[in-house]
């Protein structure tokens, strides 16, 4: 069946200028701003809303500098979920170097209308060829003849695709350079005919829901989504709003930037992009940068710089400009002790190599090996974690190649090269072939491969990657030869390949029907080496690598085994029912004998109780927190949690929920995709997590079903307490809950932690807010120096009789405030601005007091007992705070 649409007519000059006139909905020139700068020439821009014809409104900015007079122009598309606000910086650049730059709005993105298409070339690509038609109309914009603007497109991810598209759709489009996009959308989202749902479940959270879709994409998804196995029809659909569809017409000289750490567009769809270009006669320069849509180096300024070269040659006609080699990869040269980031240097060839090239074998040994499919294809085994480029420390491990990996024991066949004898550069797509057979009919495997090291321990997925593949008729049995994903990946001298195969992973559908797989190998790894690739730069000495690579990989593994446990005391029957207890305990600062961060700490905590942790900095609440949560052993004392002694790894630590210092989410998913996320990569049965009893605390309501990216810091604050919850842990434990939330944001995260204790659990916060702690929280342990203060109800602390608040009629000196402070029978004397904070000692008296004062000449209005908690706070550690 023919998919490809008839590709869209190069307007007649009278018809282009009408059409341009026709889709201006704004009257007069718009809106116009100058942007300024002091190296380089004014940028004009002019914002305009434009219509189709059909009701849809796109929103656009027109940017321009310089002198008058045409020049080529540029339609610069965003990302999915974006809008033309994101390149915005890029459009600016473009405009000082010479170039009319058109941004916008896809539709149903900003300030655009219309349902999401998905690059619909009845929708989306329609308005691009209404966008150059409108250029064709501009006096800025170089004319290759009446109706045709000399025109380049550029952009990422979504904005790429649409590049391809608009060259392959309308023959007025001269360039493009599109990066870390897709060529076929249905090759990308259904693998060898595998639903990848986190990432599909991206798309459609960060569309603002399936609504926001067209109703056939929306009807679509909904039907994979609910079976797990894309059908006929989802994959025609995708197929005929790809690049794909309109290979044979893309005949512009195209740049096709693709990234190594991509498991939503891997390397394979520039390939195969790259390849059908070329067989068209265009010229074809393909970069693999350091990043993508798992993390890594994005690489924006050299990127930027080259496409700027790429349409100076092909738009502005410069012969001179340096486009680059032909193929060009980035590669990983160590980290950077200054800032832990990793080096980069470039390798080239004058010719692309393809996925290929210059391929080696490398013999697999293992026997025919049994594992599971488990019911409801539960737990998951970890690859790629989508979105992973905005999470830190993660991002940097991503763009060294590591990732965080994980395959359950019993769901996966693994198969060991000997140690090469040798450096060994993969460069491409490895292939090997297994024979498959299932209990089932059909089977659903995930296959990847492992650098490992001399010692066996260190593991190296490169780039996140894995290759899932649909075996049908496997009860036969059946060889099936897999193509690994293409990677750019150095194997030491000394290390091994390990090829596994899994019957399950997290981003990906697989069958919920338990069964048994059995895989046998039937050829060796063939390796690509793509000899014809040079590095610029010699690589750094191995260990400086290794050692960082080793340290991350080491600590991974100490988390997930908790293989360094010590024996722990045996449980406290009589403390099964308490919460906590802590008795005498005690952590000394590093490398000293005699300095305490917390010191001889003892106290108790009941069910149903919020308890607040107070004290001043450095008072030593973090590394009690630290302590109770097993992050770090007491030197001194012990913690028990509902009678069991808590060590690093302690079983008990499942009944502890923690939020410390906030909680990462991938900004693209949904709140509740998120949660389930999390709680999928513990494990843990999802009838366990008791989602929606959380999710009803925490108070969400319909903003679940939201991308995190448009949540609100209290909104946000409120997830990552859910997130917390999951599973309700007995003793719940909130470090700040409340930074950076406004007061009505305050309010609710109050009545959040009031409706988790409410059921028997117990809530353990700290926190500097006093009078909210004096509002949500039932009990006080207030520190100080790292030693207890005073514990007990609010209501006895707040309402300690041996603490008086002395009115006055002047504000009290310091002089004459350390005066009262050390009078016969009073502990402490606080300065406030009301008079004076007292508190008496066991000696003390109210009367004996009063009468002190008096002789002191204290200007005395008043005197009697405070009733807030931040006075008696100040009051306890004696104005420490």
């Amino acid at each position: 069946m023919d998919l490809r649409l008839p590709r869209l007519r190069r307007p007649r000059p009278r018809r282009a200028l009408a059409a341009a006139a026709a889709v201006v909905v704004l009257a007069g020139a718009g809106t116009w701003t100058a942007v300024a700068s002091d190296d380089a020439p004014e940028v004009r821009r002019a914002d305009r809303v434009m219509a189709t014809g059909e009701g849809v409104r796109i929103d656009t900015s027109f940017f321009t500098a310089g002198p008058e007079g045409r020049r080529p122009a540029v339609l610069l598309g965003h990302g999915f979920g974006g809008s033309k606000e994101d390149v915005r910086a890029q459009a600016e650049d473009l405009a000082r170097d010479g170039y009319a730059v058109l941004t916008w709005s896809a539709r149903g993105f900003g300030r655009s209308t219309g349902k999401i298409g998905l690059n619909d070339p009845e929708g989306e690509v329609a308005d691009v060829s209404r966008l150059v038609d409108w250029l064709a109309a501009r006096p800025e914009v170089r004319l290759d003849k009446d109706g045709d603007p000399r025109v380049g497109m550029a952009g990422n991810s979504y904005g790429g695709a649409i590049a391809l598209l608009g060259a392959g759709y309308d023959d007025r489009v001269d360039a493009v350079a599109p990066a870390i996009t897709y060529f076929d959308l249905a090759e990308a989202l259904f693998p060898d005919g595998v639903f990848k749902k986190l990432w599909a479940g991206a798309f459609v959270t960060s569309g603002g829901g399936c609504a926001r879709f067209e109703p056939e994409l929306c009807a679509m998804y909904e039907r994979v989504a609910e079976s797990g196995v894309p059908d006929a029809r989802a994959r025609a659909l995708l197929e005929a709003r790809s690049p794909a569809a309109v290979a044979d017409r893309i005949d512009v000289p195209t740049l096709l930037m693709q990234g190594q750490t991509d498991s939503l567009f891997p390397l394979g769809q520039a390939d195969a992009a790259a390849r059908a270009i070329r067989a068209n006669g265009a010229p074809v320069g393909v970069d693999w940068l350091a990043g993508g849509h798992d993390g890594g180096d994005p690489e924006t300024g050299r990127l930027h710089e080259r496409v700027r070269a790429w349409f100076d040659r092909y738009l502005k006609g410069d012969e001179s400009a340096d486009t680059g080699p032909a193929f060009r990869v980035t590669r990983t040269g160590g980290v950077d002790s200054t800032d832990g980031r990793a080096q980069l240097r470039g390798a080239s060839a004058d010719a692309y190599p393809g996925l290929h090239s210059g391929t080696r074998t490398v013999e697999l040994t293992g026997r025919e090996q049994r594992f599971a499919n488990p019911a409801g294809a539960n737990p998951p085994a970890v690859s790629a974690l989508p979105g992973i480029g905005g999470s830190g420390g993660l991002s940097q491990l991503s763009s060294l190649g590591i990732g965080v990996s994980l395959d359950f024991p019993g769901q996966h066949a693994r198969f060991e090269s000997a140690p090469v004898t040798r450096d060994l550069r993969v460069t491409g797509s490895p292939a090997v072939t297994v024979r498959v057979r299932s209990t089932s009919d059909d089977a659903v495997l995930f296959a990847k491969v492992y650098d490992v090291g001399p010692d066996g321990r260190q593991q190296v997925l490169p780039s996140q990657l894995v290759t899932p593949v649909r075996v049908e008729g496997a009860r036969a049995g059946k060889d099936v030869e897999l193509t690994l994903p293409a990677v750019d990946h150095e194997v030491r001298k000394g290390h091994r390949l390990r090829l596994v195969l899994a019957s399950t992973d997290l981003a990906y559908a697989s069958p919920a029907a338990p069964a048994t797989y059995t895989v046998s190998l039937k050829s060796g790894l063939t390796v690509p080496t793509a000899p014809g690739v040079t590095t610029a730069a010699a690589p750094l000495p191995a260990w400086v690598v290794w050692l960082p690579v080793a340290g991350a990989v080491t600590a991974l593994a100490l988390l997930l085994t908790g293989r360094r446990r010590t024996a722990a005391p045996a449980p406290d029957p009589d403390l099964a029912d308490v919460p906590l207890q802590i008795t005498g305990l005690s952590k000394r600062y590093a490398r000293s004998a005699d300095r305490y961060a917390v010191r001889d700490l003892s106290f108790r905590v009941d069910k149903g109780q919020v308890l607040g942790l107070l004290g001043p900095n450095g008072a030593g609440k973090t590394t009690t927190l630290r302590m109770l949560m097993g992050l770090i052993k007491p030197d001194d004392g012990e913690i028990r949690v509902f009678g069991h002694a808590v060590r690093p790894g302690a079983p008990v630590l499942s009944r502890v929920g923690a939020f410390v210092e906030g909680a990462g989410f991938l900004p693209h998913l949904s709140g509740r995709e998120n949660l389930e996320l999390y709680w999928a990569a513990t494990g843990r049965p999802p009838e366990d997590a008791h989602l929606d009893e959380a999710l009803e605390i925490a108070g969400l309501g319909d903003a679940l079903a939201r991308a995190v990216r448009t949540y609100s810091q209290g909104m946000r604050q409120r997830l990552a307490i859910a997130q917390a919850m999951l599973g309700l842990p007995d003793l719940l434990i909130l470090d700040e809950p409340t930074n950076g939330l406004d007061p009505p944001q305050i309010r609710e995260m109050r009545e959040v932690m009031i409706r988790y204790a409410a059921a028997g659990r117990t809530v353990i916060v700290s926190s500097h807010l006093l009078a909210e702690v004096e509002q949500s929280c039932t009990h006080l342990v207030v520190m100080d120096r790292g030693r207890l203060v005073q514990a007990g109800p609010v209501h006895d602390i707040i309402g300690s009789g041996d603490t008086l608040l002395v009115g006055t009629v002047t504000p009290v000196e310091e002089p004459l405030a350390e005066k009262v402070a050390a009078l016969s029978g009073v502990e402490s004397a606080v300065r406030t601005d009301e008079g004076l904070l007292v508190r008496l000692g066991a000696d003390g008296t109210a009367p004996r007091l009063i009468a002190e004062l008096v002789r002191l000449e204290v200007p005395v209005t008043s005197v009697g007992p405070h009733r807030r908690l931040e006075d008696a706070f100040l009051t306890l550690i004696g104005g420490s705070a």
